[in-house]
């Protein structure tokens, strides 16, 4: 580290640190921020008109009594809803998959409403990240959906969205007979075709709608493999169920206490169902006095587990690039796995180092947060200039391999100063360091190579 910027290690203290940070208001923070991503597509500008967003959120072990805007408690996604937590917002290059923007947010704050007070935001950072005035699209998830955030893009000529759509507001798209859906053209279809594995293709069927005010274009997929994993889970649960209410059903034959209220054992079977997270219509309950006893019977409901079956696998994007193919919609939301290989990556505990949130004040978060971006950013930026070297080695394989790579001083007779030479790397090494421009001589001596 001396070599590349020299510092008195007695320095580098978590006091110093803070102190540091303390300096950086939000204000301070967005301008660096605002820069960097300048500075990145200048570097590595998106040649793609489509670019991805999403959120996530990192939970804290910040005590409830410690004032702090930005974690609040809410649905984490890690299941972890008694944390309090602080969300991130990341938009991304669909080519080059480096981010153009990002927003550190309150824990308790629903996607939706962040995506409505950020979207002239975010679409101004695609335009800046583009460098140019034509058509760009942005990718969501549903969670973003609102008739505002809708209008505010439509609102934009040059802007245009592809986004998820719950089942639950279009049940007619849902039930719509696989006869009438065709293979998809995407690049995992194609995989498949070649290794003949026909059973998994992606299915897709495309129509036309009214949505938030418009004409849209809509696209139902199908994943044949996604819909069979649904199904053994779901028979798992209904079998589950089935088994419970036959020790229900017994329970109220005997008599037992507890199981003599109607109302009691609707709540009985209601809370189960919920545990089990299972519809409460899938079987129809009767609860009657009979000879003065109450007897309890039961009986699945097939028309309705039916169409509940029907949405297993199936998935409903909406867009208004009327004029894209069905398989270019379908490719560009498949890609959004870009986003959230980047919050996987970031919630490291090497590399990025995200989590644990080491900071107790919103102003050190927010500094922290940023830190991570920008420590995503230079990973994907090794894994860049690697494919420019015709090799596809992920930046944690190659910060790995040079982390094993040894330097050491040496002091020659005759000379005041000590010469670093570096150990002989391995033929990994070797790669790595020639796709950024660099060699180890036969002397230890680490060298720019010449064009």
């Amino acid at each position: 580290m001396q070599q590349i910027r020299p510092v008195a290690v007695s320095e580098l203290t978590s006091q110093r640190f803070w102190e540091k940070w303390d300096r950086v208001d939000e204000d301070a923070l967005q301008k660096i921020a605002d820069l960097f991503f300048a500075k990145l597509a200048a570097l590595e500008p998106p040649s793609s008109d489509c670019f991805l967003f999403d959120t996530t959120n990192y939970f804290t072990f910040m005590a409830s009594d410690t004032d702090s805007e930005l974690c609040r408690r809410g649905n984490n996604k890690e299941g972890r809803h008694w944390l309090r937590q602080v969300g991130l917002a990341l938009l991304v290059s669909r080519d080059n998959q480096l981010p153009f923007f990002y927003r550190a947010y309150e824990g308790n704050c629903h996607d939706s409403k962040l995506f409505g007070s950020i979207v002239d935001t975010v679409i101004s950072s695609m335009k800046n990240a583009a460098h140019k005035q034509a058509r760009l699209t942005i990718v969501f998830d549903k969670g973003m959906n609102s008739d505002d955030n809708i209008t505010v893009i439509d609102e934009h000529p040059d802007i245009n969205f592809i986004t998820c759509y719950s089942p639950y507001f279009a049940p007619e798209l849902i039930h719509v007979k696989l006869n009438k859906f065709s293979i998809a053209d995407t690049a995992k279809n194609r995989e498949l075709q070649e290794t003949g594995q026909t059973d998994d293709l992606l299915l897709a069927w495309r129509t036309k709608g009214e949505f938030w005010g418009k004409e849209r274009t809509v696209v139902v997929t199908y994943n044949p493999k996604t819909a069979r994993k649904q199904r053994y889970g779901f028979d798992a649960k209904l079998f589950k169920l089935e088994s419970e209410m036959f020790t229900m059903r017994s329970k109220v034959r005997k008599g037992e206490r507890h199981w003599k209220n109607k109302k009691s054992i609707e709540e009985r079977y209601q809370k189960l169902c919920e545990d089990l997270h299972l519809p409460k219509d899938l079987y129809n309950l009767e609860l009657e006095m009979e000879e003065g006893h109450l007897v309890m019977k039961f009986r699945k409901d097939y028309y309705r587990i039916g169409k509940y079956c029907d949405k297993f696998g199936k998935n409903i994007l909406i867009t208004d690039n009327m004029d894209w193919e069905t398989g270019q919609i379908i490719q560009a939301s498949l890609d959004r796995y870009m986003v959230e290989n980047s919050f996987r990556a970031s919630k490291d505990d090497d590399l990025v180092g995200t989590m644990p949130v080491r900071h107790w004040t919103d102003s050190k978060i927010r500094c922290h947060l940023l830190t991570c971006i920008i420590a995503l950013s230079y990973l994907r930026l090794i894994e860049l200039k690697m494919q420019q070297a015709n090799n596809k080695m992920s930046a944690v394989m190659a910060m790995q391999s040079m982390r094993r790579l040894h330097s050491c001083l040496v002091w020659k007779s005759k000379q005041k100063q000590p010469t670093r030479i570096v150990e002989e790397p391995n033929k990994l090494q070797v790669q790595i360091l020639k796709a950024f421009g660099y060699a180890v001589t036969t002397g230890g001596v680490l060298q720019k190579l010449t064009n």
